[in-house]
């Protein structure tokens, strides 16, 4: 009895091991069942087990989470010469547990699509969904949020994103820096 636990605890090793592969289970002709990589040839029945995908990170999120966030994606674009109101930005998304993708404008490319797209020459700039947000306006990014369906409070084991580091290309002239409180210009205009 004691040899089938230690077996049992053998196999289970074995198999949680296992990279992604394939699994196979066959019963030999004596009946003994058999589990390896590869099915004996003369194996009777063999069976391909399946293992579940491993955990995306988002299924560590609340459902009510992953839910707003399919149906209203954020994305926060900061600027390298944005420090205080897009470090706030920021700090409000982590404080209330909100995933989002950051986009740092450092290309001239991006910069001209960011200009297209939202209207605006200065970051922070939220999109909720298909809502673009500009400026840092706490009260009205909280709003958007709430109708979008995040959290207010980040939920048990929340990571907090970490901003990526800059991808600095040198600037054809430097970049003023932002006047406190206001939101600095894109592209050193």
């Amino acid at each position: 009895m004691k040899s089938r636990f230690i077996l049992a605890g053998i196999l289970a090793a074995a198999v949680s091991n296992v990279p992604a592969g394939e699994l196979y289970r066959w019963v030999d002709q004596s009946g003994k069942v058999h589990y390896g990589d590869v099915p004996a040839a003369e194996a009777v029945k063999p069976e391909q087990k399946k293992f579940a995908d491993p955990a995306t990170p988002d299924a560590a999120l609340p459902y009510e989470t992953r839910r707003a966030r399919e149906a209203f994606p954020v994305t926060l674009y900061v600027a390298d010469n944005c420090k205080e109101p897009c470090q706030r930005a920021r700090d409000l998304l982590n404080k209330r547990g909100v995933p989002f993708t950051e986009k740092n404008l450092v290309s001239q490319e991006d910069v001209d699509f960011f200009r297209k797209m939202s209207g605006v020459e200065t970051v922070p700039v939220l999109v909720v969904g298909k809502n673009w947000l500009k400026g840092f306006w706490a009260e009205q990014w909280n709003g958007e949020l709430d109708i979008a369906g995040y959290p207010k409070t980040p939920p048990y084991g929340f990571q907090p994103a970490v901003p990526p580091p800059p991808a600095r290309k040198p600037p054809a002239q430097p970049a003023p820096e932002p006047a406190p409180e206001t939101a600095p210009p894109l592209g050193g205009e």
